[in-house]
Protein backbone atom coordinates (compact mmCIF):
# COMPACT_ATOMS: atom_id res chain seq x y z
CA UNK A 1 0.00 0.00 0.00
CA UNK A 2 1.24 3.47 -0.92
CA UNK A 3 0.72 6.19 1.70
CA UNK A 4 1.41 9.81 0.75
CA UNK A 5 2.79 12.57 2.89
CA UNK A 6 2.48 16.23 1.87
CA UNK A 7 3.78 19.23 3.78
CA UNK A 8 3.13 22.92 3.26
CA UNK A 9 4.75 25.75 5.20
CA UNK A 10 3.19 29.03 6.29
CA UNK A 11 4.58 30.64 3.11
CA UNK A 12 3.17 27.92 0.86
CA UNK A 13 -0.40 27.11 1.88
CA UNK A 14 -1.43 25.32 -1.32
CA UNK A 15 -0.66 21.57 -1.38
CA UNK A 16 -2.51 20.91 -4.66
CA UNK A 17 0.65 20.20 -6.67
CA UNK A 18 1.84 17.65 -4.13
CA UNK A 19 -1.58 16.05 -3.72
CA UNK A 20 -2.06 15.66 -7.48
CA UNK A 21 1.35 14.00 -7.85
CA UNK A 22 0.70 11.64 -4.94
CA UNK A 23 -2.75 10.72 -6.27
CA UNK A 24 -1.33 10.04 -9.75
CA UNK A 25 1.20 7.67 -8.17
CA UNK A 26 -1.60 5.62 -6.64
CA UNK A 27 -1.48 6.65 -2.97
CA UNK A 28 -4.54 5.27 -1.20
CA UNK A 29 -4.17 7.56 1.81
CA UNK A 30 -2.49 10.98 2.06
CA UNK A 31 -1.52 12.82 5.24
CA UNK A 32 -1.15 16.59 4.85
CA UNK A 33 0.98 18.59 7.26
CA UNK A 34 0.94 22.35 7.75
CA UNK A 35 4.29 23.10 9.39
CA UNK A 36 7.62 24.69 8.54
CA UNK A 37 10.61 22.51 7.75
CA UNK A 38 12.33 23.56 10.98
CA UNK A 39 9.58 22.07 13.18
CA UNK A 40 10.45 18.73 14.76
CA UNK A 41 6.90 18.09 15.97
CA UNK A 42 4.86 16.84 13.02
CA UNK A 43 1.64 15.15 14.13
CA UNK A 44 0.55 14.18 10.60
CA UNK A 45 3.86 12.45 9.90
CA UNK A 46 3.58 10.64 13.22
CA UNK A 47 0.03 9.59 12.27
CA UNK A 48 1.25 8.30 8.90
CA UNK A 49 3.99 6.23 10.54
CA UNK A 50 1.45 4.78 12.99
CA UNK A 51 -1.02 4.03 10.19
CA UNK A 52 1.41 2.14 7.95
CA UNK A 53 2.33 -1.52 8.25
CA UNK A 54 5.26 -3.60 7.08
CA UNK A 55 5.26 -3.81 3.28
CA UNK A 56 3.77 -0.33 2.81
CA UNK A 57 5.68 2.60 1.31
CA UNK A 58 5.70 6.26 2.30
CA UNK A 59 5.63 8.55 -0.74
CA UNK A 60 6.58 12.23 -0.88
CA UNK A 61 6.71 14.69 -3.74
CA UNK A 62 10.24 15.90 -2.88
CA UNK A 63 12.83 15.00 -0.27
CA UNK A 64 12.56 18.41 1.40
CA UNK A 65 8.88 17.71 2.14
CA UNK A 66 9.97 14.97 4.54
CA UNK A 67 13.10 16.45 6.12
CA UNK A 68 15.01 19.72 6.39
CA UNK A 69 18.50 18.23 6.74
CA UNK A 70 20.38 15.21 5.48
CA UNK A 71 20.68 13.85 9.01
CA UNK A 72 16.94 14.18 9.65
CA UNK A 73 16.17 12.51 6.32
CA UNK A 74 18.46 9.56 7.02
CA UNK A 75 17.04 9.09 10.52
CA UNK A 76 13.45 9.09 9.23
CA UNK A 77 14.15 6.64 6.41
CA UNK A 78 16.08 4.40 8.83
CA UNK A 79 13.02 4.38 11.10
CA UNK A 80 10.83 3.38 8.16
CA UNK A 81 13.24 0.63 7.16
CA UNK A 82 13.34 -0.73 10.72
CA UNK A 83 9.54 -1.14 10.54
CA UNK A 84 9.68 -2.82 7.16
CA UNK A 85 8.31 0.26 5.36
CA UNK A 86 9.69 1.54 2.07
CA UNK A 87 10.22 5.13 1.00
CA UNK A 88 9.74 6.89 -2.33
CA UNK A 89 10.46 10.44 -3.46
CA UNK A 90 8.84 11.28 -6.79
CA UNK A 91 10.95 14.26 -7.90
CA UNK A 92 14.31 12.60 -7.16
CA UNK A 93 13.08 9.18 -8.42
CA UNK A 94 14.25 7.40 -5.25
CA UNK A 95 12.65 4.13 -4.15
CA UNK A 96 14.21 2.27 -1.23
CA UNK A 97 12.32 -0.89 -2.13
CA UNK A 98 14.71 -1.26 -5.08
CA UNK A 99 18.41 -2.11 -4.97
CA UNK A 100 19.40 1.21 -6.53
CA UNK A 101 17.26 3.16 -4.05
CA UNK A 102 18.85 1.39 -1.09
CA UNK A 103 22.29 2.10 -2.54
CA UNK A 104 21.52 5.81 -2.83
CA UNK A 105 20.55 6.04 0.83
CA UNK A 106 23.60 4.08 1.90
CA UNK A 107 25.65 6.68 0.03
CA UNK A 108 23.68 9.46 1.72
CA UNK A 109 24.43 7.91 5.10
CA UNK A 110 28.13 7.57 4.32
CA UNK A 111 28.32 11.20 3.19
CA UNK A 112 26.58 12.40 6.35
CA UNK A 113 28.98 10.42 8.54
CA UNK A 114 31.93 11.75 6.54
CA UNK A 115 30.70 15.32 7.08
CA UNK A 116 30.40 14.74 10.84
CA UNK A 117 33.90 13.27 10.96
CA UNK A 118 35.36 16.26 9.09
CA UNK A 119 33.65 18.69 11.50
CA UNK A 120 34.97 16.78 14.53
CA UNK A 121 38.47 16.63 13.05
CA UNK A 122 38.51 20.37 12.33
CA UNK A 123 37.23 21.17 15.81
CA UNK A 124 39.89 19.03 17.48
CA UNK A 125 42.60 20.51 15.25
CA UNK A 126 41.48 24.04 16.10
CA UNK A 127 41.51 23.33 19.85
CA UNK A 128 44.97 21.74 19.63
CA UNK A 129 46.32 24.72 17.68
CA UNK A 130 44.88 27.08 20.30
CA UNK A 131 46.51 25.09 23.13
CA UNK A 132 49.83 25.05 21.27
CA UNK A 133 49.65 28.85 21.09
CA UNK A 134 49.07 28.99 24.83
CA UNK A 135 45.32 29.56 24.76
CA UNK A 136 42.49 27.43 26.02
CA UNK A 137 39.32 26.83 24.03
CA UNK A 138 36.25 28.92 24.66
CA UNK A 139 35.57 32.62 25.16
CA UNK A 140 38.50 34.55 26.69
CA UNK A 141 37.82 36.51 29.91
CA UNK A 142 36.77 40.10 29.27
CA UNK A 143 38.65 41.41 32.33
CA UNK A 144 42.11 40.56 33.62
CA UNK A 145 42.76 40.23 37.35
CA UNK A 146 44.33 43.70 37.41
CA UNK A 147 41.37 45.24 35.55
CA UNK A 148 38.92 43.55 37.92
CA UNK A 149 40.79 44.89 40.96
CA UNK A 150 40.72 48.40 39.46
CA UNK A 151 36.99 48.10 38.76
CA UNK A 152 36.30 47.01 42.35
CA UNK A 153 38.32 49.95 43.66
CA UNK A 154 36.26 52.39 41.60
CA UNK A 155 32.99 50.76 42.68
CA UNK A 156 33.82 51.43 46.34
CA UNK A 157 33.17 55.10 45.57
CA UNK A 158 29.38 55.57 45.96
CA UNK A 159 29.50 58.54 43.58
CA UNK A 160 30.62 56.35 40.65
CA UNK A 161 27.98 54.24 38.89
CA UNK A 162 28.42 50.78 37.44
CA UNK A 163 27.78 52.17 33.95
CA UNK A 164 30.60 54.69 34.39
CA UNK A 165 33.04 52.01 35.55
CA UNK A 166 32.06 49.76 32.64
CA UNK A 167 32.58 52.64 30.21
CA UNK A 168 36.04 53.34 31.62
CA UNK A 169 36.96 49.65 31.33
CA UNK A 170 35.58 49.56 27.76
CA UNK A 171 33.11 46.76 28.55
CA UNK A 172 29.35 46.50 28.99
CA UNK A 173 27.68 46.72 32.43
CA UNK A 174 26.46 43.13 31.95
CA UNK A 175 30.04 41.94 31.48
CA UNK A 176 31.13 43.77 34.62
CA UNK A 177 28.30 42.23 36.66
CA UNK A 178 29.31 38.79 35.35
CA UNK A 179 32.71 39.26 37.03
CA UNK A 180 31.06 40.34 40.31
CA UNK A 181 28.91 37.40 41.50
CA UNK A 182 28.07 39.17 44.77
CA UNK A 183 27.24 42.44 43.06
CA UNK A 184 28.33 45.90 44.14
CA UNK A 185 26.89 45.41 47.61
CA UNK A 186 29.31 42.59 48.32
CA UNK A 187 32.24 44.95 47.64
CA UNK A 188 30.89 47.62 49.97
CA UNK A 189 30.28 45.10 52.78
CA UNK A 190 34.04 44.77 53.22
CA UNK A 191 34.55 48.50 53.89
CA UNK A 192 33.82 48.67 57.67
CA UNK A 193 36.13 45.76 58.51
CA UNK A 194 38.89 47.22 56.36
CA UNK A 195 38.58 50.63 58.06
CA UNK A 196 38.91 49.10 61.54
CA UNK A 197 41.92 46.99 60.57
CA UNK A 198 43.71 49.94 58.99
CA UNK A 199 43.13 52.36 61.92
CA UNK A 200 46.54 53.23 63.52
CA UNK A 201 47.08 51.96 67.07
CA UNK A 202 48.54 55.35 68.07
CA UNK A 203 45.13 56.91 67.51
CA UNK A 204 43.72 54.85 70.37
CA UNK A 205 46.64 55.65 72.70
CA UNK A 206 46.43 59.40 72.10
CA UNK A 207 42.69 59.56 72.61
CA UNK A 208 41.57 62.00 75.36
CA UNK A 209 40.32 60.31 78.52
CA UNK A 210 37.30 62.10 79.93
CA UNK A 211 37.47 63.47 83.49
CA UNK A 212 35.79 61.37 86.11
Amino acid sequence: MLVGYARVSTQDQNPVLQLDALAATGCERVFTEKASGAQRDRPELAAALTYMRAGDSLVVWKLDRLARSMQQLIETVAQLEANGIGFRSLTEAIDTTTASGKLIFHIFGALAEFERSVIRERTCAGLKAARDRGRKGGRPPALSAADLAAAKAMLRDPEITVAEVAQRMNISPATLYRHLPGGRGQINLALPAMCVEQRPKSARKNATVPDR
